[in-house]
């Protein structure tokens, strides 16, 4: 009836390629047997299930009947009592008896001596080997059908564990802003609000982003990425700088303009360790590399202090603070800087104030000596 040999290789290819259990494969096997066989040979309301031995090519059907109260049943010629389902209790409710489905309570003790209300009792049936053309492409749907559902599981299980990391994977199409990634088992989705702005992608290029979410939807499983998560940029310097995976050295807050500009405050649980240094590198390779990654996105890096005064000053690195006024009922900050000072202190189109008032959560006016002065307020992006 089988080519078992091919079936076996089936089993273990989709074990091995597609991470779908031996047992699940074979269940779905043996489910659509079963199937098959009810629609060719069984009769209405029967439940038939089977079992597929895949070392010897053996099968066996069997009739599953259910144990029921006489007083839960409407039994043939009785009339059927008239329920308000809103008011009937769950319990209260009956079901119409089919002797091929269910069997009485009394019935059923004959055959097993302590049965109860719920029981399953098995009643074996003729094995069976011809199935008509439609019962087998019946079976043939509901296997695939079960694997799909299997791999689905199996998918989600993988994916699951790397969700918060970085994966990486090949372009598959750029479709309405949107970059479609093959994933091997799943497709990755790269929203355009996800992106560095200033890459393009195209098809068959290699590309690393940072996993946020895996969902599952009627297409398969959907891995949503993003390149402009600050959490990526926290993942390429934890692969960089062993300090940071050890738990020496933390990164405790990140404010990220995509693509452009960086702010990253680290700390060191070590007194022997400089943090920023940790994500320097010797000669700036560690921080190199992962401006690399960012397509030449700068990062300033600098350490976090619980002192907000402190904090906010390493904030506006790589600009010098003449003084801070710190007003906490507004959480504003009032930073003097020298007229020189001043344009490195705001940045290009305000970019490093406002990087610096997201750093910190402080709002931040930049004062020169010259009484000049800028809120961080009125620097935002639109």
């Amino acid at each position: 009836m089988f080519d078992l040999k091919t079936i076996n290789s089936v089993v273990q290819q989709l074990e091995e390629e597609r991470g779908i259990p031996r047992e699940k494969t074979l269940e779905a096997i043996a489910m659509s047997l079963a199937t098959a066989y009810k629609k060719e040979y069984g009769k209405k309301g029967q439940i038939i299930r089977a079992s597929f031995d895949s070392n010897s090519g053996t099968v066996e059907f069997w009739q599953v009947k259910i144990v029921v109260d006489r007083a839960q049943v409407i039994m043939e010629g009785d009339e059927e009592p008239e329920t308000n389902l809103k008011e009937t209790a769950l319990e209260d409710i009956k079901i119409r008896f089919n002797p091929e489905q269910h069997l009485l309570t009394e019935d059923a003790r004959k055959i097993k001596r302590d049965a109860v209300v719920g029981d399953e009792l098995v009643f074996p049936l003729e094995a069976r080997a011809d199935f008509g053309r439609i019962a087998a492409q019946t079976a043939k749907q509901i296997i695939i059908q079960k694997i799909r559902e299997a791999e689905k599981v199996s998918v989600m299980a993988e994916y699951g564990q790397k969700e918060g990391e970085i994966v990486a994977g090949t372009v598959e199409r750029v479709e309405r802003g949107i970059v479609y990634i093959d994933m091997g088992r799943a497709v990755g989705v790269v929203p355009y609000e996800e992106q560095i702005p200033s890459e393009r992608w195209k098809t068959g290029d290699r590309i690393r982003a940072f996993l946020y979410a895996v969902e599952e939807t009627p297409k398969g499983i959907v891995l949503k990425l993003s390149r402009s998560h600050p959490k990526f940029l926290a993942k390429l310097f934890e692969a960089e700088a062993p300090e940071i995976s050890q738990g020496t050295v933390e990164i405790k807050i990140i404010a990220r303009e995509a693509g452009s500009r960086s702010k990253i405050a680290v700390v060191s649980h070590d007194p022997h360790i400089d943090p920023i240094g940790s994500l320097v590198g010797q000669r700036g390779v560690r921080v190199g590399t992962v401006t690399s990654e960012l397509s030449g996105e700068k990062i300033d890096i600098v350490e976090w202090n619980e002192d907000p005064a402190l904090f906010i000053e390493e904030s506006l690195s790589p600009a010098e603070v003449v003084s801070i006024e710190l007003d906490e009922k507004e959480h504003r900050a009032i930073i003097t800087v020298t007229e020189d000072e001043q344009s490195l202190a705001i940045g290009r189109g305000g970019q490093n104030v406002r990087l610096a008032a997201k750093l910190t959560g402080w709002k931040i006016d930049i004062r020169s000596s010259g009484s000049t002065e800028i809120s961080s307020s009125q620097t935002e992006t639109p």
